[in-house]
């Protein structure tokens, strides 16, 4: 895939948030090298565990969610956009390696990007919750992470 080179003239970058999802929806251990179709060289990627820049240091994040993941995809729910910014819903499914594989798994986030104007991400910050999404569905720590929560709420 090569970059969106003359996006809407009207600023919308419809073709370009279309090209994201499709990469975002479709991606596989092979394509991870291909991500310097939708992120600039010096994008920043930051979610929960990771604050970084570079492309070469998101692909390194997404290659490493598919040695660490069973089966990991995401897939797009709802897209908002406005000029060079768009806000994508999603689920990011999955099963653990380590733990029972055969639970599927689903963690419910957004991403809020900033497009270059060509089309790229400039800025990727995702947000979703941790401790619900993730922690309180992982053995022990889940029990311990649920028992805070019911202490935070007495």
């Amino acid at each position: 895939m090569t970059p969106l080179t003359n996006p809407d003239p009207n600023g919308d970058y419809p073709a370009a948030v279309e090209r994201i999802v499709q990469m975002f929806e479709t991606l596989s251990p092979a394509s991870v090298e291909q991500l310097a179709a939708i992120y600039t060289p010096h994008a920043r990627f930051k979610d929960p565990f990771n604050d970084v820049r570079g492309l070469p240091a998101i692909q390194h994040i997404f290659a490493h969610m598919f040695t660490a993941l069973e089966a990991p995809r995401f897939v797009v729910t709802r897209r908002i956009q406005d000029g060079n910014h768009c806000f994508l819903a999603w689920e990011f499914r999955f099963r653990f390696r380590r733990f029972d594989t055969h639970t599927a798994q689903c963690i419910l986030g957004g991403s809020h990007l900033q497009l270059a104007p060509d089309g790229r991400i400039l800025d990727h910050r995702d947000y979703w919750d941790a401790a619900e999404e993730l922690y309180e569905k992982l053995p022990l720590l889940g029990g311990l992470m649920r028992w805070l929560k019911r202490r935070a709420n007495a």
